[in-house]
């Protein structure tokens, strides 16, 4: 079975850090792009960035940009979003998903895109 696994949320205190993992078991992310995408209570689901199957190229939203770095280790099977300097309106459900290959540019935050996702991870921002 195909599966994605969040974790790493929890509560931070605003300008803090966390670390999310996206680990898949059943099969490789070799060759697959991973996104992260976010979900905010009444609000829809975000693009929050997105990174090649080699790792060669990123893509991230504006609001996260120069914050948050995405990378991965295809050896552990896992894709990390490192996120700094955390604000209150990151408070969401951190997910991760994967589509073959490549992250589509400008069109990595468009969630139909991707074939298999996460079951998501809380982070709250909070003093």
């Amino acid at each position: 079975q195909l599966q994605l696994v969040e974790s790493g949320g929890g509560l931070v205190q605003p300008g803090g850090s966390l670390r999310l993992s996206c680990a898949a078991s059943g099969f490789t992310l070799d060759y697959y792009a991973i996104g992260w995408f976010r979900q905010a209570p009444g609000k829809g689901r975000e693009g929050v960035s997105c990174i090649s199957s080699s790792g060669g190229s990123t893509n991230y939203a504006d609001s996260v940009k120069g914050r948050f770095t995405i990378s991965r280790d295809n050896a552990k099977n896992t894709v990390y979003l490192q996120m700094n300097s955390l604000k209150p309106e990151d408070t969401a459900i951190y997910y991760c998903a994967a589509k073959p290959r490549i992250c589509d540019g400008d069109y990595f935050n468009q969630a139909l895109r991707y074939n298999y996702w996460g079951q998501g991870t809380q982070v709250t921002v909070s003093s």
